[in-house]
């Protein structure tokens, strides 16, 4: 499990419990939510499209109107983190007009209108990242270096832009890899020779966040000459990766840092009742104090009730910079303003007002 993940999606739970306490947007109307894990995997992700298109209810049209029966189960979407995932949802929730509004998908290609009418996103494309890095690299004088990069659709559009904006700039690039997490282990030991043998002691890396550091893992099972690592927003923000030995402190561009009011406490307020309404909740109590909600399972002792989340020091507890949870914060109050202009004029809201994706994704 990504506690900074859950972190994300629990900063979305306390966006809606927000606006549905305020007088001044969707007065006397309730918002509510769902909350679907999609792993980071391509078909998970379609399955939870399908599951937000048709509900997850078995349904058969006798109505009159194939109109009628073409109504989605929800009105709007946050989310997806990643690039390749989302570019698979909004291709089938554009159909029925959903809009889908991500905090982290980032990739220049999500911002083609005929491709992708529906998707919608709080953090900048990669467009503009990727000529900040090559200006980057420009101004520090390192005209000789290396590049690596997921081997996704947010790694490759997000590199080939940077190698474009790097040879209107003057600089040379040595060598170009790609890889991924589940790619055979025979090519992530391939990358890290050709970087451990290059010349180029400047990497420009555009990797997610466990593709680092499974390369950083390889890299420092033999020696490693010392290197200046240029990180992509996709590690580059992430406390607990771009510690590493031997890389030089890696610099990028990142998300402005924010404060969420009342975020830490609503996060903090979490019992083992309250977890074991939740299996997201459930798994992350088990597994950050190694007990069990449910008894004694698989070795694992019985959780007593001595736990203190409080006394939890991982990235689902740390808002000293809750960058990307204030990109979902920011997405949700879209969504919600969205809303409010379909079925509110000015102070009052029509709470039996019937409307469709398509008017909320309506500019």
């Amino acid at each position: 499990m990504s506690f900074r993940e859950l972190r994300n999606a629990r900063a979305m739970e306390f966006a809606i419990h927000e606006i549905n306490n305020r007088t001044d947007l969707l007065p006397g109307i309730t918002l509510g939510f769902q909350i679907h894990d999609s792993c980071s995997e391509v078909p998970m992700a379609v399955k939870v499209a399908f599951q937000f298109a048709n509900g997850v209810d078995p349904f058969f049209n006798d109505t009159d109107s194939c109109s009628k029966s073409a109504a989605a189960a929800v009105p709007a979407l946050v989310g997806e983190s990643a690039s390749t995932p989302s570019m698979s949802m909004t291709r089938m929730l554009g159909l029925f007009g959903i809009p889908q509004v991500s905090h982290f998908a980032t990739c220049a290609c999500l911002s083609d209108k005929r491709q992708y009418p529906a998707f919608f996103r709080t953090i900048p494309s990669d467009h503009h990242q990727a000529a900040a890095l090559a200006k980057l690299v420009k101004y520090f004088g390192w005209t000789w270096i290396g590049a690596v990069r997921s081997d996704t659709d947010y790694g490759n559009y997000g590199m080939a832009a940077f190698l474009k904006a790097a040879q209107e700039e003057g600089i040379c690039v040595e060598y170009s890899e790609s890889y991924y997490r589940t790619q055979p282990r025979s090519k992530l030991e391939r990358v890290a020779n050709v970087i451990r043998r290059s010349t180029a002691r400047v990497v420009v890396a555009f990797l997610h966040s466990w593709d680092v550091l499974f390369l950083w893992q390889e890299l420092l099972r033999k020696p490693l000459p010392p290197l200046q690592w240029i990180g992509s927003e996709g590690w580059i923000i992430q406390s607990d990766i771009n510690r590493c030995i031997g890389c030089g402190g890696p610099i990028g561009f990142g998300v402005p840092r924010s404060v969420i009011p009342g975020l830490r406490e609503f996060l903090l307020d979490l019992s083992p009742a309250q977890a074991l309404k939740s299996p997201l909740l459930t798994e992350f109590w088990e597994t950050s104090f190694s007990c069990s909600l449910k008894g004694s399972s698989g070795g694992a002792r019985k959780c007593n009730g001595s736990e203190d989340i409080r006394a939890l020091q991982n990235t689902y507890t740390d808002t000293s910079q809750p960058r990307e949870s204030n990109l979902v914060y920011k997405a949700t109050y879209a969504i919600a303003h969205a809303i409010h202009g379909v079925i509110c004029n000015d102070m009052q809201c029509d709470k039996s007002a019937k409307f469709t994706p398509w008017q909320v994704k309506k500019p």
